[in-house]
C-alpha cells in the first residue's frame, strides 16, 4: 500500500520569515477583508504565500471572532433571472467586506421558507438576506424575536430591515412613460398581492393615472404571479375582449414577455397594435426581438445596502432603503396613432 502523504501546513509565521517580515504585517496583508495594498512588499508577500502555498484558517480565526464569515440568502428559486441576479450582486458585495455568500431555495410556501431559514441558521451563518419576505409572513418577525440579524432585500414587510427598489416610484415611471406617450386606455399586470414589490408597483402606477384624470377599473388590474406563464394568462384575459388596453405595464420583465407572447396569438405587435411595459430590466429583455421597454432595479446598490446593513457598514443600519429604479425606453413602446 501507498504510503499516505502528509499535507504540510503552512503558517503565517512561515510566510513571514520567507518574506522577511513581521507575523502581522504578513496577517494584515493576506487578510481578505481589507482592501488589497499594491505596495511592492505587499506583492512580495501574497507571491510568496502563494509559492509556498498558505491557505488562511477560516475556522480559527472565525473562533476568535465568534463569526464563520458567511452570509445566508433565501430566495424562492433560482431559475427566476431576478433570483439570481439578486444572489449574485449579494455574492459580489459579501466578498467586498470579506465575507461568503452561500444561498437556499423555498419557492413560495411558508413553511419550505422557514426550514431552509432554519438550515442556513444550523449551518453557523452570521446573518441572513431574505428576497422572500411577504406582507403576511411570520418568519420576519420570529427572526426579530430571536435577535437573528438580517435584511429583507427586494420586498418588504415594512418593518425588519430591508433594502429594496423603490416600487411605488417605479410604477409611477413605468406608466407616466405609457401617459406621456398617449395612452389613456391602460392596464395593470401586477404582482402577488402579498408581496410589497406588487402592492407599491400598482400604487405607483395609480398615481401615474390619477396626476393625468385617468380611471383605472378593477378590471384594468390583474394581480397574479411573476411566472411568464401568468403574463400569458392575464394578457389573454386582457386582450380578448373588443375594448382592449392600448398599453399594459406589466410589474416584472417575464409577465410583461408572457403579455407580449399574449398579444401575438391575437395578432397584435408589441410596439404597434399595444405598448408593453416591464419590470427589473433583466438581460434578456434587451435582447427580444423587440426589445422591451422596461424599469431598470439596480441590484448591486440594493446588494450593497442589504450587506452593509447586515453587517453595520453603514452608521444607521436598520430602517428601510429604497434605491430610485431607472426607465428603460425601447421598441415595445410607441406613441398612440
Amino acid at each position: 500500500m501507498a504510503e499516505r502523504m502528509e499535507r504540510v501546513v503552512v503558517t503565517l509565521r512561515d510566510v513571514a520569515q520567507a518574506s522577511g517580515v513581521s507575523v502581522s504585517t504578513v496577517s494584515r496583508i493576506l487578510d481578505d477583508r481589507t482592501p488589497a495594498s499594491r505596495s511592492p512588499t505587499a506583492q512580495r508577500v501574497r507571491a510568496m504565500a502563494d509559492q509556498l502555498g498558505y491557505r488562511r484558517n477560516v475556522s480559527a480565526s472565525s473562533l476568535r471572532r465568534g463569526t464563520t464569515g458567511t452570509v445566508g440568502v433565501l430566495v424562492p428559486r433560482l431559475t427566476d433571472a431576478v433570483m439570481a441576479l439578486m444572489f449574485e450582486a449579494v455574492e459580489r458585495q459579501a466578498r467586498r467586506v470579506g465575507a461568503f455568500a452561500v444561498v437556499a431555495t423555498s419557492g413560495d410556501d411558508v413553511d419550505d421558507e422557514r426550514r431552509a431559514t432554519e438550515t442556513l441558521l444550523d449551518r453557523g451563518v452570521d446573518g441572513l438576506i431574505l428576497a422572500t419576505a411577504r406582507l403576511d409572513d411570520d418568519l420576519p418577525r420570529s427572526l426579530r424575536d430571536r435577535g437573528i440579524p438580517h435584511v429583507l432585500a427586494l420586498r418588504t414587510d415594512r418593518v425588519s430591515p430591508s433594502a429594496l427598489g423603490d416600487d411605488e416610484a417605479g410604477g409611477y415611471l413605468a406608466v407616466r412613460h405609457l401617459v406621456d406617450l398617449g395612452h389613456r386606455d391602460i392596464a395593470v399586470v401586477t404582482g402577488p398581492w402579498f408581496t410589497s414589490s406588487g402592492r407599491d408597483r400598482r400604487a405607483g402606477a395609480q398615481r401615474a393615472l390619477a396626476e393625468a384624470d385617468i380611471g383605472l377599473p378593477d378590471e384594468r388590474v390583474i394581480a397574479t404571479g411573476y411566472g411568464v406563464e401568468a403574463g400569458i394568462a392575464a394578457g389573454e384575459r386582457l386582450l380578448s375582449s373588443p375594448d382592449r388596453p392600448t398599453a399594459i405595464f406589466a410589474a416584472n420583465d417575464n409577465l410583461a414577455i408572457g403579455v407580449v407572447q399574449a398579444a401575438g396569438r391575437y395578432g397584435l405587435h408589441a410596439g404597434q397594435d399595444l405598448s408593453v411595459v416591464g419590470y427589473n430590466d433583466i438581460p434578456l429583455v434587451a435582447h427580444l426581438p423587440v426589445p422591451l421597454t422596461s424599469v431598470r432595479t439596480p441590484f448591486d446598490q440594493i446588494a450593497a445596502d442589504a450587506v452593509d446593513m447586515l453587517f453595520g457598514v453603514d452608521s444607521t443600519p436598520g430602517g428601510i432603503r429604497a434605491v430610485l429604479p431607472t426607465l428603460i425606453p425601447r421598441a415595445s413602446t410607441a406613441r398612440v396613432g
